[in-house]
């Protein structure tokens, strides 16, 4: 039986363990990052590999794939994506301009992810940027303006969709506020309630018809003082379910992440029990991922038909789509002519 977790793994080939866990835990999927990408041959022999050990086809295969700072198939054998920032930027002198570049850097990033077997690029990152938003979201943010999140992450989404990948959005109920590292340390953010529901949350409603998101690790005060937004049931069940109207697949940001305390085995529980979905373990470390593994449930009920409809939605990419011509309209566009 599939279980309620994405796991990572260690390198560039899946080891002999690593095999044998996934074959017994079947975890629901796989997330990738740049310690285990080397060559489009690589990872398509990676996932493949992967889906091979679950015996699952169509067992997700995830990667934060957003441009900037967050990418985790670089070059020389993939090509540079700008962050996201760029895209908003346009939007302000010219927005029907900032939309088609938003579509056409998600449509071009879906084409690379496609070619080597993922399905799922954790984007559109719908989170609001202020004028303190900690570096580690910063430019990730499409804009200072909740509508022209909106607007952007929905053009990202079409985009993705397009080329035959599933978005997800985060950080639900949003992560702009933070100014410290959910990384390194869990933020708190002290702004009341209706400052909450007029900017951070509204990308987020705007967007809530899309199937997966992701949430954040960060406390809000005026929600729940006492707990992380990824392992609170007053954040889950109340805003994001009740209040932002989010009923698809709901996964955590990594737990193994220094924003959580308590053992993996906690770690998880806390995140199934308050709502979630899927949890989400990245760094690929064997003895946390066994832990994940033993504490999280079979995938069943609402999550399990949660995720189903999530596949169900992956279509193959749109026929007809002219890479290179594609190509030369966003460096036209975003003035990035060595991408």
């Amino acid at each position: 039986m599939t279980k309620a977790f994405v796991s990572g793994c260690a390198g560039v080939t899946l080891t002999q363990d690593e095999i044998a866990f996934f074959r017994d835990a079947d975890p629901w999927g796989l997330i990738l990052f740049a310690r285990n990408v080397e060559t489009q041959d690589q990872l398509r022999a990676l996932t493949s590999g992967f889906r091979e050990a679950v015996g699952r086809l169509n067992a997700p295969v995830l990667v934060d794939q957003e441009g900037g700072r967050v990418q985790r198939l670089k070059p020389p054998n993939w090509p540079k994506y700008p962050a996201p920032k760029l895209y908003g930027d346009l939007f302000q002198s010219d927005p029907g301009k900032g939309e088609r570049a938003a579509w056409l850097g998600a449509r071009l990033i879906a084409s690379d992810l496609v070619e080597v077997g993922i399905t799922i690029d954790c984007l559109p990152c719908l989170d609001v940027r202020f004028p303190d938003t900690v570096d580690a979201i910063g430019d990730r943010a499409l804009s200072a303006d909740p509508d022209v999140v909106a607007r952007l992450g929905q053009a990202m989404i079409d985009g993705a969709v397009s080329g035959g990948v599933l978005p997800v959005i985060k950080h639900i109920p949003g992560h702009g506020r933070a100014r410290v590292d959910s990384h390194l340390e869990l933020p708190r953010v002290d702004a009341d309630i209706l400052s909450l529901k007029d900017v951070d949350f509204r990308p987020f409603k705007a967007l809530s018809g899309v199937s997966l998101g992701m949430t954040a690790h960060i406390i809000y005060n005026e929600i729940d003082p006492d707990t992380a937004g990824t392992q609170s049931a007053k954040v889950i069940q109340d805003v994001i379910r009740k209040g932002i109207g989010f009923a698809g697949c709901l996964m955590s940001d990594d737990i193994s992440m220094k924003a959580l305390g308590g053992d993996y085995v906690e770690r998880s529980r806390k995140i199934i029990e308050a709502g979630c979905d899927i949890v989400l373990h990245c760094n690929g470390e064997m003895s946390e991922m066994v832990a994940v593994a033993e504490a999280v449930p079979d995938l069943t009920g609402d999550a399990a038909h949660r995720c189903k409809v999530a596949l169900d939605g992956l279509k193959p990419p749109e026929p007809d789509f002219d890479i290179n011509a594609a190509w030369d309209e966003f460096r036209e566009i975003t003035g990035l002519h060595s991408a």
